[in-house]
């Protein structure tokens, strides 16, 4: 399937800044430290994408939570901003050539948009893991994509 979300109308101010990059690679060196670990009350994950029109690595922390098969889940909440996160865009642009640092070890990975049952199966695993994406998803009118990342087949 593919990555459809539009930005929205409404939403929360998206993070962004020097101070915002700054806690990003504070928060990337200390669970590449770590191995891992949690962040803000979430497992977390380091997911490293190529930018859709730099072609450029970019890394950004992000919450995950366990899909089937051994797969991750994330959300493109922003925090409940009007607008999807770059690293969205960036996974939808290349799918295929995302990795992410969870546990101690580098997966390569293929990211995949849920939708219909499938989603809605996810954002129930993840709301009653994490009832603030239902505050997130108040906030704005756009969807809050759920994106599996699963491991690419012969990337390890």
């Amino acid at each position: 399937m593919s990555f459809d979300t539009p930005a929205g109308t409404r939403g929360a101010r998206q993070p962004a800044g020097r101070a915002f990059r700054w806690l990003n690679t504070l928060m990337a060196r200390r669970l590449r430290r770590k191995g891992g670990g949690t962040f803000m009350g979430f497992n977390a994950l380091i997911l490293t994408t190529v930018g859709r029109k730099s072609g450029l690595e970019r890394t950004t922390p992000v919450g995950w939570f366990p899909g089937k098969d051994g797969s991750w889940l994330i959300v493109a909440s922003a925090a409940g901003a009007a607008g999807n996160p770059a690293w969205y865009y960036n996974l939808a642009a290349h799918p295929d050539r995302a990795r992410i640092e969870v546990d101690g070890r580098t997966v390569p990975v293929v990211a995949e948009q849920l939708h219909g049952a499938e989603r809605e199966q996810a954002w129930q695993q993840i709301t009653a893991a994490a009832p603030r994406f239902t505050q997130y998803q108040v906030k704005t009118d756009r969807e809050l994509p759920i994106i599996r990342l699963a491991p690419r087949p012969g990337g390890e």
